[in-house]
């Protein structure tokens, strides 16, 4: 049986094939529109994956949308008459697509597939809850679900248990963590719903200054979790902006203007709301344990992606074990979707299966003939060498301070690189950080880089105390052996002044508060990957190695070998890796433009 699962319309649209069970593909929408975030019907993604698995739309038995329209609608329309006049003008100009194509999803799947078959429907947070535990490796476990908004619903928690999932209470907009977080995303001048991680990346930088009047003023906090949000400090119910006039008050001025000068008040702006959002997660957590009484947590919805808070779920937590959807967000419910239909409505048994997710490499792969008959194609200078010799030509190159392009296998499912479409490079190097932000990425300088590590030696490096990251999840402490001991003039930096200390044998990867976010690398799941991390242990004793997504700012992540050589080109990084080819900068014809990242702002 072949369930095909779709999330669309809002952000991060996706599509997800589930065969007998066993997840065959999964892929954002942007991957193939190169439109980041990209919201519209996932075409291209449902594309590849009936391509995947080489079947037809007539071959699908069933597609399965991830929440409930005329639910979300009902919610839209209380929500602006509430509102009223004030949102009105923002309610008309949502009308045109909610008509269009939005409120009678089941005629417009038909359309833009020509599929002739049932349509199903989950709710958003159920799609949630399914993406989180169904394919976990746990038996049964207790679920929280935290995002922005699905239909109503913006935080909850269940349990799921063999191949059911069942959401046992849940907190309702416009009262949302998720919203909370993105408000002070939008204050601080990031983009909401992709600035968040800027967000949590500014928060060591700061002070928690601001936490006692947040709690005092913007949200209502219970011991259980729960929470209220004082509205009349936020204007999204009535769609013009996150924040008013009276949150400008509340904290000394007027929302930072995106690319100005980042202050102390934003760097404890972000640190406030991260550490209140940690206090929130925490009292989830335990409040689902005690009600559940189960011994393993998973966790799904967009704050799922708050890998700091996740850490510290973990370690402070309740739970022996927790296990993150690595595609958290929206995208991920095409997924839950999916899995959702196959054993929850459909009554099909489940076996749990660490391995069901495949390390999340769900997208499309180039073999390596494919890869050399397009660089042959273009007349591109490469050299091939031997899979024998791959991870240590790799490793050599990047112990040398130089940054590649690492290009293999299948593309990655969610938002992070995990070795499939990533850049790779020197984590010991006290220059990389900064070379990465400024001329590879072209982002600011602020933001930390993650290290992935061969699974087996993460506790070398890394406080994980024996628990695996692969998704790059969880943020840890550097281990303490491996700090340096600062001086007084080091301890004191404040603000940005904190970037310049070396704080560890391993400062590319060591953020200002001595946490990495880690990404722990099984050779089962990861070949070449391991290996080049192997081979880099052979040549320097050092386990981990830099990994970023291979993307520039503003553009979603490489999928084709095209794409990941115009960013290799239009970048300065030293070498690009296409499966067993190897590209060297200096032998490259000159490139025609280089990469505007103002673009991502004129555009909008």
């Amino acid at each position: 049986m072949n369930i095909l699962g779709i999330s669309a319309f809002y952000h991060d649209s996706a599509a997800a094939l589930v065969c007998d069970g066993e997840i065959v593909a999964a892929a954002q929408q942007e991957r193939f529109s190169r439109k980041k975030h990209d919201p519209r019907f996932p075409g291209g993604a449902i594309e590849y994956c009936l391509r995947e698995r080489g079947i037809t739309l007539d071959e699908l038995d069933y597609v399965v949308f991830y929440d409930k329209p005329f639910v979300k609608f009902e919610r839209l329309l209380m929500t602006n008459l509430a509102t009223a006049p004030k949102g009105l003008r923002v309610f008309w100009e949502q009308m045109p697509p909610w008509l269009k194509e939005k409120l009678f999803m089941r005629g417009t799947i038909r359309r833009e597939l020509g599929f002739k078959g049932e349509v199903l429907f989950a709710t958003h947070h159920l799609s949630h809850a399914a993406a989180a535990f169904l394919p976990s490796p746990y038996e049964e476990a207790a679920i929280v679900t935290v995002d922005g908004v699905g239909e109503w619903a913006t935080t909850a928690y269940g349990v799921g248990r063999g191949n059911q999932v069942e959401l046992l209470q849940q907190i309702n907009f416009p009262h949302s963590l998720g919203l909370l977080y993105s408000a002070f995303t939008y204050f601080t001048g990031f983009r909401v719903n992709s600035g968040e991680y800027k967000l949590m990346g500014l928060a060591p930088y700061g002070d928690p200054t601001f936490v006692d009047v947040i709690k005092r003023e913007l949200i209502d906090l219970r011991e259980d979790g729960s929470f209220r949000l004082n509205m009349k400090y936020f204007d999204y119910c009535a769609g013009l902006r996150m924040t008013n006039r009276r949150f400008a008050a509340l904290f000394g001025g007027p929302a930072r203007k995106p690319e100005s000068k980042i202050t102390q008040r934003e760097m404890d702006l972000a640190k406030s709301v991260q550490v209140v959002t940690e206090e929130i997660m925490l009292n989830i957590a335990r409040h689902a344990r005690k009600v559940t009484g189960m011994k393993h947590l998973t966790i799904a919805g967009g704050v799922g992606l708050n890998c700091v808070a996740n850490g510290r779920v973990l370690r402070e937590g309740p739970f022996e074990d927790i296990w993150i959807q690595p595609c958290s967000g929206d995208g991920g419910n095409a997924l839950g979707a999916a899995l959702f239909a196959w054993h929850q409505l459909l009554g099909n048994p489940r076996v749990p299966n660490p391995r069901l997710q495949k390390a999340s490499y769900l997208g499309p792969a180039y073999s390596d003939d494919e890869i050399e008959a397009y660089l042959k194609e273009e007349g591109i200078p490469y050299t091939r060498v031997r899979e024998a010799d791959l991870a240590d030509t790799v490793a050599d190159i990047i112990s040398h301070e130089k940054v590649a392009g690492w290009f293999q296998g299948r593309m990655e499912f969610g938002p992070r690189a995990l070795g499939a479409r990533s850049i790779v490079g020197d984590p010991r190097s006290r220059e990389m950080q900064s070379v990465l932000n400024l001329k590879i990425k072209f982002r600011e300088s602020f933001r930390p880089f993650a290290p992935s590590v061969m699974a087996d030696r993460a506790d070398e490096c890394f406080d994980l105390r024996g628990h695996e990251s692969p998704y790059m999840l969880l943020v840890a402490d550097v281990r303490h052996d491996r700090l340096r001991t600062l001086s007084a003039e080091e301890k004191a930096a404040q603000g940005f002044d904190k970037l310049r200390v070396v704080r560890s044998d391993l400062p590319a990867i060591t953020h200002v508060d001595n946490s990495a976010r880690i990404q722990t690398v099984a050779r089962a799941d990861n070949p070449r990957f391991y290996d080049l991390m192997e081979a880099f242990y052979r040549k320097t004793g050092c386990p981990t190695i830099i990994n970023t997504s291979f993307n520039v700012r503003g553009e979603p992540i490489v999928c084709t070998p095209k794409e990941a050589y115009t960013c290799f080109m239009r970048t300065h990084m030293d070498y690009l890796i296409l499966g067993t080819c190897v590209l060297d900068k200096t032998q490259q014809k000159p490139w025609k433009d280089e990469y505007d990242w103002r673009a991502e702002y004129e555009l909008d």
